[in-house]
């Protein structure tokens, strides 16, 4: 299969790995504290191929690229999600985890999967499962909670990516699953008053939903450096469940290069400045960055890798 061009740069300012490796970039807009966790990324690796039929197919970004990264903005952990791209094939997803070492990642998987393969991945680092609708739906809504049952044993979540309208029709369906539910990209809420918005805190509000606040560049969320909209319903979400809310960067933000529906390539300084934004306390700020991706995926408390 022929793979797209490898992009000169990836996101806004990432040198290609032959570079040297960016100093800490002074934009940041505090000090950002050790074992700081991406809890949403992706790679893209031409030792891999697409599924023939993929509908995203982004620019490949590596494991050495997202070095750059790191290092530019502090970060020292990492969550890799697998993306639509690659379907039920969690082969670069397991790549990654094992180059990036302090990682964990999150798979797709359906529910005939079987128990030995699931052992497989929890044993590279897997810690959840993603069901996603819209982009090739490699797991269908009758699956999630026969798959729910099957990663319950392994303390496993199901991360959800899905159009709004789904998401709220599949709430009572999420508040029964027998694991923790985790939403992408602030559920694409841009406001206080949209129905997802209010599922997202129903899950939250029942002890056992959780939200990533990242993607604030997506769905009309705003225009940088606030993104007004998108920050309205982080703040609102940080607000009522801060203990259960975690930053991701979307690196290398794959729907920016979506030609069905392109947003513009998002800064990544500005995406972590948000966090400034949403949470101006310090204490709380951490809360977010570090200690609930400890508790969410696993990481140990005792061993934050120190910041860049």
């Amino acid at each position: 299969m022929q793979h797209p061009t490898r992009r000169a740069v990836i996101g806004t300012g990432l040198a290609l790995a032959a570079t040297p490796a960016l100093a800490a970039d002074p934009r940041v807009s505090f000090k950002v504290p050790d074992g700081v966790c991406d809890s949403h990324l992706h790679v893209y690796d031409a030792r891999f191929p697409y599924m023939p039929n993929a509908v995203l197919r982004p620019p490949l970004a590596t494991v050495a690229d997202y070095k750059v990264l790191q290092k530019k903005l502090g970060i020292t952990r990492a969550v890799v999600v697998q993306p639509s791209t690659y379907g039920t094939d969690n082969s670069c997803t397991l790549d990654a985890i094992a180059q990036l070492g302090d990682a964990r990642g999150v798979c797709v998987v359906n529910a005939s999967v079987s128990d030995g393969e699931l052992k497989r991945l929890h044993d590279g680092g897997i810690r959840g499962a993603r069901i996603q609708f819209g982009l090739g739906n490699p797991v269908g809504a009758d699956e999630v909670l026969p798959l729910a049952r099957r990663i319950a044993k392994l303390g496993w979540h199901i991360q959800c990516n899905m159009p709004p309208e789904q998401l709220v029709q599949m709430e009572a369906l999420l508040l029964s699953l027998p694991v923790p539910v985790i939403i992408d990209h602030l559920a694409r809420a841009v406001d206080t008053g949209s129905p997802q918005y209010g599922t997202v805190r129903r899950l939250l509000d029942s002890g056992r939903g959780w939200v990533k606040v990242s993607g604030a560049y997506l769905y009309n969320g705003g225009t940088p450096p606030d993104y007004a909209g998108a920050s309205a319903a982080a703040r609102g979400y940080i607000t009522a469940a801060p203990e259960r809310c975690i930053w991701g960067s979307d690196w290398p933000h794959p729907d920016a290069t979506k030609a069905l529906n392109p947003v513009a390539m998002p800064d990544d300084v500005i995406l972590l400045n948000l966090t400034m934004r949403w949470a101006p306390d310090e204490k709380l700020r951490h809360r977010i960055l570090v200690e609930n991706a400890e508790k969410f995926y696993g990481f140990d408390p005792t061993k934050r890798p120190k910041s860049f």
